[in-house]
């Protein structure tokens, strides 16, 4: 593993928010002892702040941002950083830190991307002539190309999941450091299922894996520390003690019972 442990620091912390969430109150040291460990809890339990949290000391660049510092949407993230120790045993050659709705603006600029390098190509092929215009060409090609070939031609002809599952495909490689905020917001069942598929493979290569999640499907990843954040403390929990799992379960058993009370 390269991130090992985080301990929360100093003997007196601001009364405000994020410091108020229950979660970080009840947080001293939380230990990353497997390769996938996974922050779970209802909405509001402060799993998402302290991933970000973690993205922020770690300096994970997101997808489609380099540089976490310039998200106005992180600010309360960066002061809960401030006071994390991260300890690492080596330095991951590859961080990513991975939220939806950065997928989703990523995409609208891999699309305006390839529009505007269609709309140079026309430009310069009226307005150069000779090697000039040439090179030109080839430039915008040689970059109109390297777009294609990692993210398809046309990402709005896909839907958000199959997107998605392409970008965390070509994101996720060997001996690298992954911070996932809920990745199943755009994924079906299916598409959960092969997310995992990507999280197995690249940790038999070396990389380690901290997710938020809601999923049960995401939860059951073999040999995952899952973190219950829902309590006063923060405790380890098996995938079946996860409320998550035995609401859907219950649910799935027997749905008329629950939808008849709604």
């Amino acid at each position: 593993m390269f991130l090992t442990s985080l301990t929360l620091e100093g003997e007196s912390l601001p009364d405000d928010y994020p410091f108020t969430v229950p979660c970080i109150q009840a947080l001293s040291t939380l230990a990353f002892d497997a390769p996938v460990t996974i922050l779970v809890g209802e909405n509001g339990s402060g799993k998402s702040t302290l991933l970000e949290a973690i993205a922020c000391g770690m300096k994970c660049p997101a997808i489609g941002l380099s540089d976490l510092s310039r998200d106005p949407m992180l600010e309360d993230a960066r002061r809960l950083a401030k006071q994390l120790r991260l300890s690492r045993s080596s330095n991951p050659k590859v961080k990513l830190f991975f939220r939806a709705e950065d997928a989703i603006g990523f995409t609208r600029r891999m699309t305006e991307n390839i529009r505007d390098l269609d709309e140079l190509k026309t430009e310069f092929s009226e307005s150069l002539s000779g090697y000039g215009r040439a090179l030109a060409m080839g430039a915008m090609e040689g970059q109109k190309a390297g777009i294609i070939s990692r993210y398809g031609e046309n990402p709005d002809a896909l839907s958000h999941g199959e997107w998605f599952v392409n970008i965390l495909r070509e994101r996720i490689h060997s001996k690298g450091l992954y911070l996932l905020d809920e990745p199943e917001t755009p994924l079906s069942p299916i598409h959960q299922l092969s997310l995992l598929s990507i999280i197995k493979e690249a940790v038999s290569l070396g990389a380690q894996f901290l997710i938020a999640t809601h999923s049960p499907i995401i939860m059951a990843y073999e040999g995952a520390t899952i973190y219950n954040l829902d309590n006063t403390t923060i405790t380890k929990t098996a995938w079946e003690d996860v409320e998550h799992v035995s609401l859907m379960r219950a649910f799935l058993a027997d749905p008329s019972s629950f939808l008849r009370h709604l």
